[in-house]
């Protein structure tokens, strides 16, 4: 029985000193799924680099990559336009600050409502506004509507008294009318506008109002108009306008609705050649930067260097899609400043997991555990610092003017994509080049510490797989359990419900 007991012992014993050794990860990993998803992502990203970069034909349709300057809004420092400097004559009256705010709503309003959707106006200081329009062709046009801002007055023909003035104007646009039988010009009053302008045409029907535009103390009859009905509401000048007129018309009474007037202190028409020569030298030292990033990638980390290649070839795609596409975007030098950065971030993000890899290798876990390891304790890092840069960012959108605004939007549609592809389709392909390779330290120049040099690159892949799906089933059970909850929970509302209707107590 002793010997017995003793063999029995001595067996455990060697059983349990006896390691266990895996079968090598490498073999059970489905390479042909691998590299089917590996193919498809690079077609996809060819296909994406060809709209991106490569202007086509189709039919009579002419397809305009995604960095054109036909499909990104450039600004006007790149494509040349027009700049207006306008100040205040009086800075003495009430409420200043709220009228000069409000003067420059109003005509960055009247430049949008005549299609000038890229015009920015904002304010210099405290007295000043700085108006600026891109791509223009027709600079005198720009200047006859911005020029000269005016004072308007309404005034009855007879007595000449002022029944109507800009501030009571909220908009004039031009239109064609069926009813009318050509263009008219319709006045869009404020309420006391409505209410002024409805006594005054009620006890002077059939006679004449003018308009008045009132420049420097100089006056300027711009319409004379029979008082056909009285007017509740809104108003329609008619007489025979073409559309030119109608809109002419417009134009004028829309300059003399701002709170405070002001005056044209300086104008300068911008080039598009300097803009032409900034963007190609940007343009170049952009792609001369990216191909020593991807330079640099793949030598100091080889396999993963080319992961982290690709990923940014794809957020480059992305990238000048979302610049092309959202319509608030405009490119600007600093705006370019803004790209290269968040480039220069998305390369941050990659290197911080790929060292995090290193050291989890060199301190003895195989490649594919220092992956998932590196991965997950990278990530925090690299929220805390994209984080810190997305509040500069908001804040620079919210406090800055002008070309900040556009570096500020182009780094933050920059790093919210760098994000993605650092931490999406980085790890992806990562994960798919270590399921080719799981055993070659070499191809992602990994190196063991002293301690680990005898231990093999994928010794622990088979359990780090076998955890993985473990805790993936764990996850879906987890999954099904609140399922099973919600419903448990919901035929208990229903029978509650059920019996309360039938007048029985309330559980």
């Amino acid at each position: 029985m002793d010997k017995n007991n003793s063999l029995t012992e001595a067996e455990e014993t060697a059983a349990t000193k006896t390691p266990v050794t895996p079968a090598p990860a490498h073999k059970a990993v489905k390479k042909k799924s691998t590299i089917t998803k590996l193919v498809t992502l690079c077609i996809l990203l060819v296909v994406g680099l060809i709209f991106c970069f490569c202007p086509m034909q189709f039919g009579f349709t002419d397809y305009y990559p995604f960095c054109s300057k036909e499909s990104i809004s450039l600004g006007l420092d790149l494509q040349g336009g027009v700049y207006a400097v306008y100040q205040a004559t009086d800075t003495s009256t009430d409420n200043f600050d709220s009228k000069m705010e409000g003067t420059r709503s109003s005509l960055e309003n009247l430049l949008v409502s005549k299609g000038y959707t890229e015009a920015t106006v904002v304010r210099e200081g405290n007295d000043r506004l700085r108006v600026e329009i891109p791509d223009v062709d027709d600079t005198n046009k720009i200047l006859d509507i911005i020029g000269k801002p005016a004072q308007i007055e309404f005034r009855l023909y007879d007595t000449g008294e002022v029944v109507l003035t800009g501030e009571d104007v909220v908009r004039a646009s031009a239109y064609y009318s069926q009813n009318d039988g050509g263009y008219v010009v319709a006045l869009e009053l404020t309420a006391a506008g409505e209410d002024k302008f409805y006594e005054v045409t009620s006890n002077n029907i059939g006679k004449y109002m003018d308009i008045y535009t009132v420049i420097g103390g100089e006056e300027n009859r711009i319409s004379h108009a029979t008082i056909n009905s009285a007017i509740r509401g809104n108003a329609v000048i008619s007489g025979g306008f073409n559309s030119e007129g109608a809109e002419e018309l417009a134009n004028q009474i829309m300059s003399g609705t701002f709170d405070v007037q002001l005056e044209l202190k300086e104008s300068e028409t911008i080039s598009p050649t300097l803009g032409d020569n900034a963007l190609k030298y940007g343009l170049i030292a952009g792609i001369v930067g990216f191909v020593l990033v991807i330079a640099f990638m793949c030598v100091v980390y080889r396999m993963l260097g080319l992961a982290a290649t690709i990923a940014l070839l794809l957020y480059v795609v992305i990238y000048m899609f979302f610049l092309a596409v959202l319509p608030w975007v405009q490119l600007t030098l600093p705006g370019i400043a803004g790209i290269l950065l968040s480039i220069g971030m998305a390369v941050d993000a990659n290197i911080i997991i790929f060292e995090r890899i290193k050291d989890e290798y060199r301190n003895g876990k195989s490649i594919m555990a220092a992956y998932h390891a590196g991965f997950k304790k990278a990530l925090f890092a690299i929220l805390d610092s994209n984080v810190t840069t997305v509040i500069a960012c908001v804040l620079l959108l919210l406090l800055g003017t002008g070309s900040i605004k556009g570096f500020a939007l182009t780094l933050l549609v920059g790093v919210l994509l760098s994000l993605f592809t650092a931490l999406v389709v980085s790890r992806a392909v990562a994960h798919w080049f270590i399921n080719l390779n799981s055993y070659n330290e070499k191809l992602f120049n990994l190196k063991r510490g002293r301690q680990y040099q005898d231990l093999q690159a994928d010794a622990t892949d088979a359990a780090i797989l076998e955890v993985m799906r473990q805790e993936e089933e764990q996850k879906q059970q987890k999954k099904e359990e609140k399922k099973k909850l919600k419903e448990l929970e919901k035929s208990a509302r229903t029978a509650r419900r059920n019996k309360q209707n039938k007048g029985g107590d309330p559980a």
